[in-house]
């Protein structure tokens, strides 16, 4: 599950940087920049969430050990 949640994780920040590229701070919200834009947060937010993922999987570990 560790490295699954890394691959995944790597791939967002991938997507991350390469929106990044196509943003136009001229006018963000008007065509393939509100794409990038649209996509740089989903990113963010699958980032975010594998991370509560992963800290769930340790917090369940540990309470098994704890409870064993």
């Amino acid at each position: 599950m560790k490295i699954f949640t890394i691959i995944l994780t790597v791939i967002a920040v991938a997507l991350i940087i390469f929106n990044t590229t196509k943003l136009n701070f001229d006018a963000l919200l008007t065509g393939e920049s509100q794409t990038a834009l649209i996509t740089i947060i989903t990113a963010l937010c699958a980032i975010i969430l594998l991370q509560i993922l992963r800290i769930s999987k340790k917090i369940e570990k540990l309470s098994k050990k704890n409870r064993a």
